[in-house]
Parts: C-alpha cells; sequence; structure tokens
C-alpha cells in the first residue's frame, strides 16, 4: 500500500469569480433579456388556458 493515501481527499478551491463592472448597455441588455423572457412565460400560460388548436384527431376514408 505505499502508492496510495486512504481517506478523503480535500476538493480543489475553485478560483474566485470577478466581478464584472456593467455599463449602461449590459444593463439595458439585461433587463430587455428579462422582459422577453417574462413575455414569454405569460404567452406559454395563455396558450394552455386555451383548448387544443387541432381537433380532428386520426382522419378516416369514406370506404367499407
Amino acid at each position: 500500500m505505499s502508492g496510495r493515501e486512504g481517506g478523503k481527499k480535500k476538493p480543489l478551491k475553485a478560483p474566485k469569480k470577478e466581478s464584472k463592472d456593467l455599463d449602461d448597455n449590459d444593463l439595458a441588455f439585461k433587463q430587455k433579456q428579462k422582459e422577453q423572457q417574462k413575455a414569454l412565460a405569460d404567452a406559454v400560460k395563455k396558450a394552455g388556458q386555451k383548448g387544443p388548436l387541432v381537433t380532428g384527431g386520426i382522419k378516416k376514408s369514406g370506404k367499407k
């Protein structure tokens, strides 16, 4: 057992994230993305309230 050590190894430390300085363009872009995401969620919710769009199902031929 010379090559291995027992026990739990410590995890590697992740590097600290740098704080980004956001300018007006970045803030406006993030705000626009939030509004688009909210509008999409509202559209999905509204579409889910209505019934199915196509109610045909399997079409049968007139032959017997």
